[in-house]
């Protein structure tokens, strides 16, 4: 407690303990993120289905595989502004009721070009709802924890993309593929409903909006009961996450302060996803055109999206010493990786290892990418700051598809092409690397950053008196 009664917000949640309400937000948002994950991947699982049913080529399943990955992009652009001028709460049960919905609606398609335009819509609630559950989670955590926390979290979307392939392969031999898109509509409506009820603001955008003091007293008193007796709340940064004066949202995330270590972000995050939506959408074809069986080729590839709970080691580290280093260290071993694939082809046992160590370390990477982003920001444009790396890193999806495609097209042989797709991995690392040098953090400021060190903050006067 400060003098007057006045409670330092940042300090209050490092010194108490991670409490049952903090683990309610947390399940809440892993929830949102393991729901995002299966509706993303759903379109993949009932692809086989449509090519049958309607009777069509697969060329014109472009559009609609492609649909959603537009949408997130627009969804993740437009939110973050969103959420740091109306609240990460009410945009992110807004973008998941949306996404609910538009499932629903896509199971009643009756064509490619009416389930193209849902699944844009989809997209967009998609793309809306996973940067706002990292920015508020990431404003419950003490700092010390904080990586640790938004990775586990995270790690819900390899999970529940994980997840859909084991029930679509049960449910739609009985139900259908419209089956599929009514659970992914049915289960994120039974989320809003306990969101409505159970989740709070985000604690750090109430006091930064001068929330009345009641409310946020209400809230903290449900993590501690020490919060009770304060009259007015302070908020302190970090000197390295200092807000421009004036700015807030878009505005922060393009200073001068931020929009070399914005543009490395962007840079990084678009070319781990140019990786791995090249191989999740290419890999089955790629192993089976160099002389693996159907089935292998496709158990192989299976193995790679599955590392994404590798995130949770990268957040612990990250927690303990420079991301900026950790996640680039991880793109250059999956560049690496990726690159011994395409030296392995006539090995099977070499290759199912190099697959599964490869997609763990690149999924983990990427995972990792969202708590970076969090920790970067001030908080009036964390939630612009995560949601606009996402959205442009989403077109790396959309260029890695085609970059195979082309590749393909031109008949490169394997371990060409592996060797090509190896290459943004080492563009990511780079690009975290100039990020740090843009914007040292030595460990010295790590640790105060880490503990909101007082004589490294701005202290603003928040709150009711």
């Amino acid at each position: 407690m400060t003098r007057d009664n006045q409670l330092n917000i940042q300090t209050f949640l490092n010194e108490s303990r991670f409490s049952p309400y903090q683990w309610t937000v947390f399940a809440l948002c892993f929830f949102v993120v393991l729901l995002d994950g299966f509706d993303t991947a759903a379109i993949g699982y009932i692809a086989p289905s449509l090519l049958k049913e309607w009777g069509i080529a697969k060329p014109a399943l472009g559009p609609v595989l492609s649909a959603a990955l537009f949408g997130l992009a627009a969804g993740a652009l437009s939110a973050g502004p969103l959420a740091d001028r109306f609240g990460r709460r009410l945009v992110l049960t807004g973008s998941t009721l949306l996404f609910a919905l538009a499932s629903l609606a896509s199971s009643f398609a009756g064509s490619l070009d009416g389930l193209t335009v849902l699944r844009f819509v989809t997209g967009i609630g998609l793309g809306a709802a996973m940067p706002n559950a990292v920015t508020l989670i990431s404003e419950y955590c003490p700092d010390q924890r904080r990586s640790l926390l938004t990775n586990a979290m995270f790690a819900g979307f390899p999970l529940g993309a994980a997840l859909g392939g084991f029930l679509a392969a049960w449910i739609i031999p009985q139900w259908g593929w419209r089956s599929v898109l009514v659970l992914g509509g049915i289960a994120p409506l039974a989320l809003v409903a306990l969101m409505a009820v159970s989740l709070p603001e985000s604690i750090r955008y109430m006091v930064a909006r001068r929330q009345p003091a009641e409310r946020i007293r209400k809230v903290l008193s449900r993590i501690s009961a020490s919060a009770a007796q304060a009259q007015g709340f302070v908020m302190t940064e970090a000197a390295a996450k200092v807000a421009p004066t004036g700015k807030a949202g878009l505005g922060v995330v393009l200073s001068k302060s931020y929009l070399v270590g914005s543009v490395m972000m962007w840079l990084a995050y678009f070319m781990g996803l140019v990786i791995f939506y090249g191989l999740i959408n290419w890999m089955p074809l790629l192993l089976k055109d160099a002389g693996l069986d159907p089935k292998s080729a496709t158990l192989i590839s299976a193995l790679f999206p599955l590392g994404g709970v590798g995130a949770i080691f990268f957040g612990w580290l990250m927690d303990r010493a420079n991301g900026n280093k950790v996640i680039a260290a991880g793109y250059v071993l999956t560049a690496l990786l990726i690159f011994a694939i395409g030296q392995a082809v006539g090995n099977v046992g070499v290759l199912v290892l190099l697959v599964l160590v490869a997609g763990t370390l690149m999924n983990t990477a990427q995972s990792s990418m969202p708590a970076l982003a969090a920790g970067f920001y001030p908080t009036s444009g964390r939630a612009t700051g995560v949601a606009w790396m996402l959205g442009m890193g989403r077109f790396g999806g959309i260029a890695g598809s085609t970059l195979v495609a082309e590749l393909s097209r031109r008949q490169l042989g394997f371990s060409e092409m592996f060797t090509i797709i190896a290459i943004p991995g080492l563009i990511a690392a780079a690009a975290l690397l100039v990020k740090q040098m843009a914007h040292p953090e030595t460990p010295a400021e790590h640790d105060a950053a880490v503990g909101e060190a007082h004589e490294h903050a701005q202290e603003a006067q928040l709150g009711g008196h």
